[in-house]
């Protein structure tokens, strides 16, 4: 595998939530930032082998949002 994919959503309590597909690796914080340094954290985790640790993240926004009409 040469990249994990992470969609990335707002929490409902605020922060962000991530969640990897086609892996259980899940990880959330209050800030874009330390939401980066927790997704590269959790991957080393569930990756510990460098050899078949994915060599790209990659994420990907998801945003509702809702005007009136």
């Amino acid at each position: 595998m040469s990249e994990v994919v992470f969609l990335i959503e707002d929490a409902p309590e605020g922060g962000y939530i991530a969640r990897a597909l086609g892996e259980s690796i899940f990880t959330e914080a209050d800030d874009l930032d330390r939401l980066r340094e927790e997704i590269r954290d959790a991957v080393r985790c569930h990756f510990p082998n460098e050899q078949t640790r994915p060599k790209l993240i990659r994420l990907h926004f998801i945003r509702d949002e809702v005007i009136a009409s």
